[in-house]
């Protein structure tokens, strides 16, 4: 009797009787599994995708106190903006902002790329959202994580799993959402134009180019300093050839430390009794929708460029304005060769998704500008 008595006393304080008091439990042990299949099977983001879905996991194992420890501890890296921003530094200085300095144009791509933004927004309004959460919803469309997530922990705390799950899922998605928008939105004969190379960038406008956006851009909008400031940064190390050191930790161990504790801290707070609400799906479809907005906003941008300059712009690099860095890229240059073998779009596409990582940013800068008081 007395082993019967321990035996029953264990199982009813072990995580398997938790389970069964709260059904919610084990179906986010689910979600965590089927976000550690999108990482590792289909190889959707895994670098971010797996750190968040194992967050997710150990989050939802119950009783076992770790998001009051461990978890508590490296959360406050979100709550506090430094580790997105401390991605950002390791983006600038894997980014070569060439493209973009070739082709100042791409701005336009970029800042039209913005559109699922103010859309998402909007919409979230209407569907009765506080203004702050809206305006953190509405940086899903960006297609930036870090991005989403730094908004998110200063409007939204309360959502930022929902929106940085949402946020890193459409940017794993890109291959797949991104083909329809473009063949939908473009003719045959303007996803087969053959744009010429650009002129070369000289070291000194690489080096002029980092310093000049901050200033301009933090001076406009204070707010995108932490972002935006360290972003030129990262980028300032890699291009003026004395700080290899320095870059080479900012892009490789840096930014892997970074991301390993970002990904598990965000992951952690999607716990089963905040997480699974009506809310957190309206999220999901909100996302899903200004990511989509902001593809076409890119891409109709594009279209302009391809009149305004006679048949010269081929309007698909415009739908790489999202971002995601270089994957959105990849995918105007992967349609660009299906309408046309002799097309190589990817260093054209460069220009507009470069753009996109600083639109994107500024975007966030406003929304904390005008929500964050």
């Amino acid at each position: 009797m007395y082993i019967i008595e321990v035996l029953s006393r264990i199982f009813q304080e072990s995580g398997f009787a938790a389970l069964l008091e709260d059904p919610r439990y084990l179906i986010m042990i689910m979600i965590a599994c089927l976000l550690l299949y999108l990482g590792i099977a289909k190889k959707y983001e895994p670098l971010l995708m797996i750190p968040i879905a194992f967050g997710v996991l150990l989050a939802n194992l119950p009783r076992t106190g770790i998001t009051e420890g461990l978890i508590h501890y490296l959360s406050l890296g979100v709550e506090y903006g430094i580790y997105p921003s401390l991605v950002f530094l390791g983006t600038g200085a894997m980014t070569d902002f060439g493209p973009l300095i070739a082709s100042p144009s791409s701005l336009l791509m970029g800042a039209g790329a913005q559109f699922g933004i103010f859309t998402a927004f909007l919409m979230a309004l209407a569907l009765g959202f506080d203004p702050k959460v809206a305006a953190a919803i509405g940086v899903i469309g960006g297609a930036d994580g870090p991005t989403a997530i730094l908004t998110a922990s200063k409007l939204a705390m309360e959502y930022l799993p929902a929106i940085a799950i949402a946020a890193y899922s459409y940017m794993a998605l890109i291959p797949m959402i991104q083909p329809p928008l473009m063949r939908l939105m473009t003719t045959e004969k303007e996803r087969k134009v053959v744009m010429k190379q650009t002129r070369t960038v000289s070291k000194a406008e690489r080096i002029l180019f980092p310093i000049i956006v901050t200033i301009f851009v933090v001076l406009l909008i204070p707010d995108t300093c932490p972002l935006v400031g360290m972003l030129m940064f990262g980028n300032l190390l890699k291009e003026t050839g004395l700080t290899d050191r320095l870059s080479d930790t900012a892009q490789n161990a840096l930014t892997n430390i970074v991301i390993i504790f970002l990904g598990i801290s965000v992951g952690a707070k999607a716990v089963a009794t905040t997480f699974i609400t009506v809310r957190t799906i309206e999220i999901i479809i909100l996302g899903l929708i200004a990511f989509s907005f902001s593809t076409i906003g890119g891409l109709m941008l594009g279209k302009l460029m391809y009149r305004a300059t006679g048949g010269k712009v081929n309007p698909l690099i415009g739908s790489a304005g999202v971002s995601a860095v270089p994957m959105a890229a990849r995918v105007s240059q992967m349609e660009g060769q299906k309408a046309n073998p002799a097309n190589y779009l990817l260093m054209h596409a460069m220009g507009p998704n470069v753009a996109g990582v600083i639109g994107s940013a500024v975007a966030a800068g406003f929304m904390l500008k005008i929500f964050g008081g």
